[in-house]
């Protein structure tokens, strides 16, 4: 199983804004069987989870990992991982995080928690975070090789860059 892939899901959920149920297609590819049986109850399922996987993020970027984890362990158990072998023939077995018939948010959100868990467990949750960037606020795994990284992408963090310049060069001319 690809653990970090089933994280990077939780990330995408979190990043994506939710005000309406057609905003869940969003995370799921046009023809798959998620894309296509996903219900109202399933939106309100993401909506809670999005929130508290958010709190997730914002605890870990916080240093606050006893209580990052704690709620990862809430979210386990209202997602229980059921693993099952799955395949379309017998050359394509793989492995799902539920039983057979689970709803989409069921599928989703087990397979979400479960690898945000593994994250934590692995990297620890300094590795959760949270741009610095006021203006964006989107949550990121941090996968530099020495835990540094600030900005959910380059293109955030160039922004912040040139705004932080821009604001030295304009101190520095009142100041002169």
């Amino acid at each position: 199983m690809d653990f970090d892939a089933y994280a990077r899901t939780a990330v995408a959920l979190v990043n994506t804004p939710l005000t309406e149920p057609d905003d869940l297609t969003r995370l799921f590819s046009p023809g798959s069987w998620e894309h296509d049986h996903l219900t109202e109850r399933d939106f309100g399922v993401f909506r809670r989870t999005q929130r508290r996987l958010r709190a997730v993020f914002s605890l870990g970027a916080a240093g606050q990992d006893a209580d990052a984890v704690a709620e990862l362990n809430r979210l386990l158990d209202a997602f229980p991982v059921r693993p099952r072998i799955s395949g379309h023939d017998t050359t394509d077995w793989h492995m799902h995080v539920t039983s057979r018939g689970a709803s989409v948010s069921a599928e989703y959100l087990a397979g979400a928690v479960w690898g945000l868990s593994v994250w934590v467990c692995e990297f620890g949750s300094a590795r959760f975070g949270v741009c610095a960037d006021p203006r964006c606020a989107r949550a990121y795994l941090d996968t530099s090789s020495n835990n540094s990284r600030r900005f959910c992408s380059e293109r955030c963090a160039t922004r912040a860059h040139v705004a932080a310049h821009r604001a030295r060069k304009r101190a520095s001319a009142l100041a002169g």
